[in-house]
């Protein structure tokens, strides 16, 4: 019987239930047909000792939990990462977003660049963005996205951290806006937003 899994952004908290979710959905299409595969994009980097401890972990626990997916180690390049992984017999998952955006709106040594090269940067992250929606929508097979959402809280102080908050949300409209279904997760339920049309 062919698997119903569709291409789908879930959105949530941190701790909320996010990537078991996406998790789930790669077990089920690896059980669904002897010849699939499923592939996770990565776009965790290990910055400092925190970090490079909870992409282990994650790395031990999803080897567990998903023995047959495989990572791709993607922090920048993810559209290129997606439309060279995607095919018919494979489900890619892209986890996450989040850092995704940040690695590119908030790179190591941002504070020592000049306007121009803040601007090229700028300009150069919208070229991704943009390749990564026509990825989504060409991909053959289907899509699981993860992101963050952060908008829900007080408004942040600083200039940055706003500036990341809005970019972050208007991120997950576009990509809200390609996927047929769309799950926000809340304390491991996930509620849905938005499901393929019949």
């Amino acid at each position: 019987m062919p698997s119903r899994i569709s291409t789908e952004f879930i959105l949530g908290g941190q701790k909320s239930g996010k990537s078991r979710r996406a998790e789930l959905l790669a077990r089920e299409w690896l059980a669904s047909a002897p010849d699939h595969r499923a592939v996770l994009i990565a776009t965790g980097q290990p910055w400092d000792d925190e970090m490079r401890d909870r992409i282990a972990r994650h790395q031990r626990d999803r080897a567990t939990r998903v023995p047959g997916m495989v990572t791709v180690e993607a922090p920048r390049e993810v559209a290129a990462a997606l439309a060279g992984a995607s095919n018919p017999r494979t489900l890619v998952v892209v986890d996450c977003l989040t850092l995704w955006l940040t690695n590119w709106t908030m790179p190591l040594g941002i504070e020592d660049m000049g306007s121009g090269q803040k601007a090229a940067l700028e300009h150069a992250w919208q070229a991704q963005m943009s390749m990564f929606l026509a990825a989504i929508r060409q991909a053959p097979g289907p899509v699981v996205l993860v992101g963050n959402e952060i908008g829900l809280g007080v408004i942040p102080m600083g200039r940055e951290v706003r500036a990341f908050v809005d970019a972050l949300g208007l991120l997950n409209q576009q990509v809200a806006a390609v996927c047929p279904r769309v799950t926000l997760m809340a304390a491991g339920l996930p509620l849905t937003l938005k499901e393929p049309t019949p």
